[in-house]
């Protein structure tokens, strides 16, 4: 942008600074230490997630202050605003987990009144834990406007014993402790170092997973995502951010000319690659659904079967972010993708190029150890498969990555919970056999409500070593740290009828992430009695409040658990009122 008055016609910030009748909403502008310039600059909200809940957050206001410097360096002026997070790791394991995934849309909406009410022209977005990715990238998508999405960074590795490890060792070390297998004191030790320094999850789980995905989708910057939170360097790409919406604005580039169908592939394809969430398999709809494109659950899962997995990242490999970042980041792994074929490289990027002309920038290659060559991958196929079958006819998903093809089929007789603190209670007590699969039901998005993760569950099972001895699946969702067979987004889930509310105890499950089956050992005739036989969604006690007002508009995991119709039946853009 050019310094100067700006031409406003085709801006939302004229509704608040041109002309006569917008001389009282000048005079707040005034009260705030803006002069006459700034007042006729563009305005773009720097929105962040900052709060003191964890340290995903907390290092967000200081690099807010990084954006606003780019703004005003290319003559925009940048209005600051936070909204809400919940943070999955403290709200793990407890009734607080209902409030995460309902969070994603409570971060999506209040950015989105927040920007609507005060006709900002563009907005920098930063985010540092799991929901608040999508929620700030689904927000820039729903408003169209001129978007660049920023990651926090990810946490350090902490270091005990001359090994890194993670907070996924901690909750796996409460398993191990409650087997008697570790000490009160060597938990305690644990606990002390294993988070040492702001930022997100250090391994490939769902904020990782969704910071790779906001470089592949074209929001943010090349390598943005990559240096941990504490690294004073990460200024440099807040500034950048600020320079390059301002040129976004120049040029409309809107957050929708960005996420396309293409990009949404490139994203798929850097999550199988990686190794990365489950969860990705509930955002990337969410985000697509707010930009009109059909791009559900199958669609996700398609491009993971045929994405070859060769990244060697926690939880299922032996790496962190950190370590990715020395490698070369997202930049390199979209390189060894390219090569392979499979990066849609026209589509256009934060940076005003396309995804191909920002990879010719990019020197850094392969190095082999925690990046492979895309000829010789870890696996031929991506670290998260889809399921299907009479158990999951709106599908399902399973993390495969660091799997043994000989772990990814599993029948074995059920044992059917209604709820995550049954199963826990159960896991803690051993009253489970090997062998089983455990089903963990109404846990939803509108029967938990809010979908819950069960990370406490299955890394109970982990310490106690019985992690390969035994599968689980769920309506709910399970973290981005957990491992072994556990099959997640179940749908139809329960409260909507769904065949996993008909499941006995004993009756005989087949999960096969090889052929992409999850079915039960039933007839159509016998399901369909079941249900007949059936007497509704299980009563919660959240009759009120925004979890029951989440579970009365929440739709089905397959198309991302999203709470209002979508771009498909808008009738207006915000940045062309």
């Amino acid at each position: 942008m050019l310094k100067g008055k700006t031409d406003k016609t085709n801006l939302p910030s004229r509704h608040v600074t041109e002309g006569p009748s917008r001389a009282p909403h000048r005079s707040y502008f005034y009260a705030m230490g803006l002069d006459e310039e700034a007042i006729d600059q563009p305005w773009v909200g720097v929105a962040t997630c900052w709060n003191e809940a964890a340290p995903c957050n907390i290092s967000l206001n200081r690099q807010a202050q990084a954006v606003k410097m780019g703004v005003k360096s290319a003559f925009g002026t940048p209005r600051e605003f936070t909204t809400i997070t919940v943070t999955d790791g403290i709200a793990m394991g407890h009734e607080g987990m209902r409030s995460s995934l309902a969070s994603r849309e409570a971060i999506a909406d209040t950015v989105e009144l927040t920007m609507r009410g005060h006709c900002y022209d563009a907005i920098v977005g930063l985010a540092g834990c799991d929901k608040s990715l999508p929620g700030m990238m689904m927000a820039m998508v729903r408003l169209n406007t001129p978007s660049v999405f920023i990651y926090g960074g990810s946490i350090l590795p902490g270091r005990l014993d001359g090994k890194d490890v993670t907070v996924q060792d901690v909750f796996e070390a409460v398993g191990q402790h409650q087997a008697g297998n570790l000490s009160d004191a060597a938990l305690a030790a644990l606990e002390r170092v294993a988070c040492p320094s702001a930022g997100a999850c250090g391994g490939q789980f769902t904020a990782n997973t969704m910071a790779c995905v906001s470089e592949a989708i074209g929001l943010a910057l090349m390598n943005s995502s990559g240096a941990p939170a504490p690294y004073e360097s990460r200024d440099h790409y807040g500034e950048e951010s600020g320079v390059a919406v301002m040129n976004l604005i120049a040029k409309n580039i809107r957050a929708r000319d960005i996420v396309t169908r293409k990009s949404l592939e490139n994203a798929a394809r850097v999550v199988a690659c990686t190794g990365g969430s489950t969860n990705a398999g509930l955002h990337l709809p969410a985000i697509a659904h707010e930009a009109g494109i059909d791009f559900d659950l199958f669609d996700v899962c398609d491009i993971f079967k045929d994405t070859p997995y060769f990244v060697d990242l926690k939880p299922g490999g032996q790496y962190v972010a950190k370590d990715l970042y020395e490698a070369g980041g997202v930049p390199v792994v979209l390189k060894e993708l390219r090569k392979a074929g499979l990066i849609h490289e026209d589509c256009m990027t934060a940076s005003g190029r396309s995804m191909g002309e920002e990879l010719d920038l990019i020197e850094g290659e392969a190095d082999g150890r925690v990046i492979y060559p895309v000829e010789t991958p870890i696996t031929k196929t991506g670290g998260v498969v889809g399921l299907k079958g009479n158990l999951a006819p709106e599908g399902a998903i399973v993390k495969v990555a660091g799997m043994a093809q000989a772990e990814q089929v599993f029948t074995g007789p059920a044992r059917v919970f209604e709820c995550e603190e049954d199963a826990f209670e159960a896991v803690k007590a051993r009253k489970y056999e090997e062998g089983e699969v455990l089903v963990i039901r109404n846990e939803g998005p509108a029967g938990g409500p809010g979908m819950r993760e069960m990370l406490s569950t299955t890394a109970a099972l982990s310490g106690q070593g019985m992690g390969k001895k035994v599968a689980l699946i769920t309506d709910g969702r399970f973290s981005g740290a957990t491992r072994g067979f556990c099959v997640g987004h179940v749908g139809p889930e329960a409260a909507h009828g769904g065949p996993i509310g008909l499941l006995k105890t004993g009756d005989v499950i087949t999960m096969n992430a090889i052929t992409g089956e999850l079915s039960v050992d039933l007839t159509d005739e016998e399901l369909a009695a079941r249900k007949a036989d059936w007497k509704g969604p299980r009563e919660t006690i959240y009759a009120s409040g925004a979890l029951w007002k989440y579970s009365q508009l929440v739709g089905g995991a397959r198309l991302g658990a999203v709470t209002h119709p979508g771009a498909k039946r808008e009738r207006h853009i915000y940045m062309d009122l």
